[in-house]
């Protein structure tokens, strides 16, 4: 018997050393060469798998970007400058993209009137296939975090029941767009500070009814839009932001805050000696910040200038020049 045993157990043995050396024949066979341009490029990447280029990890998107399917570019939380390095190691041209940011598309959060008294699991997901909101207004921000915890960056914060994106620390890769079960949340181009900070479809007596912040459609922001980018679609303005200039006007103007300006400080306009008092800018100012007669010099009311610019752009004698900020600049 113990023969047998013996006989059993190193036929095994003999049967597994065969197996092992069958499966390194076959791997050495089989082998992919890896390309040592994945890894250089791997470690220029920034690491946090986040997903937002379409790839599964940083690594599918360093060997795509070596098979030649996607550019440089496409890494959002990537800087130009780690695109042009790897540009440089595949020995192509990168394309220059528009670094974007999320933008949540809700000011509510608690200024919404509550309409449940939720106590379950703290998952904006979880919550809507209970109910479509912790507060009245069902398009808006449900408030728990679910963006936030998506978030690869530390770029969102719960703030006064709402979700607020920091575009300094935001690499716009996408996770909390996907994230969102509200879809509230977009990316939006970095340099474009004027936004619409609601996503509400309901006519004006319905938005009064529950929040203080939300857009009522009174098309102030289309009348005095000077590049006529704002349109009003089902009861909710809409920004083309390709066509914005930044000036700020429409925010200047909404009634109900709706729209912000994410410009941290804007300039003021200053009117020299040269002024002839033609009056051009006095028509053209939306804000009715310069007044003055005609033939005389025209003056500046600071308190209502918001350095939209729109003056600049009609003075013949150029007597008119922005003061303070960073001067006067429509698009960054």
């Amino acid at each position: 018997m113990s023969y047998v045993v013996l006989y059993s157990a190193l036929s095994l043995t003999t049967m597994g050393a065969a197996f092992g050396v069958l499966l390194a024949l076959a791997a050495k066979k089989f082998a992919v060469a890896r390309d040592e341009r994945v890894e250089r490029i791997q470690a220029i990447l920034p690491g946090a798998n986040c997903g937002g280029c379409g790839y599964v990890g940083c690594e599918g998107f360093a060997r795509a970007l070596v098979a030649g399917k996607v550019d440089a570019g496409l890494c959002s939380p990537m800087g130009g400058e780690a695109a042009l390095r790897m540009a440089e190691i595949l020995g192509r041209e990168v394309t220059e993209k528009t670094r974007q940011v999320a933008f949540v598309g809700c000011e509510g959060g608690s200024r919404v009137r509550p309409r449940v008294d939720y106590r379950g699991v703290r998952s904006c997901a979880a919550l809507v296939l209970l109910t479509e909101n912790l507060r009245e207004c069902r398009y808006g921000c449900i408030g728990l975090g679910t963006c936030v915890e998506a978030c690869h960056f530390d770029a969102i914060a719960m703030v006064d029941g709402c979700a607020v994106v920091d575009d300094s620390r935001c690499t716009g890769c996408g996770a909390c767009v996907k994230a969102c079960p509200k879809r509230i949340i977009s990316l939006v181009p970095r340099p474009k500070k004027v936004r619409v900070a609601c996503s509400s479809h309901y006519v004006s007596k319905d938005v009064k009814a529950v929040c203080g912040v939300g857009c009522i459609a009174c098309a102030i922001c289309v009348k005095s839009c000077p590049v006529e980018c704002i349109e009003i679609r089902a009861d909710l303005a809409a920004l083309d932001h390709e066509k914005c200039i930044n000036c700020g006007i429409c925010a200047a103007l909404c009634p109900t805050g709706t729209i912000v300006d994410r410009v941290v400080a804007r300039p003021k306009t200053f009117i020299g000696t040269s002024c002839s008092g033609c009056g051009e800018c006095v028509k053209v100012c939306r804000l009715k910040a310069i007044e003055g007669k005609i033939g005389s010099k025209h003056a500046v009311i600071l308190e209502k200038c918001i350095g939209c610019g729109l003056c600049i752009d009609v003075c013949g004698e150029k007597a008119i020049t922005m003061v303070g900020a960073l001067g006067h600049q429509r698009d960054e």
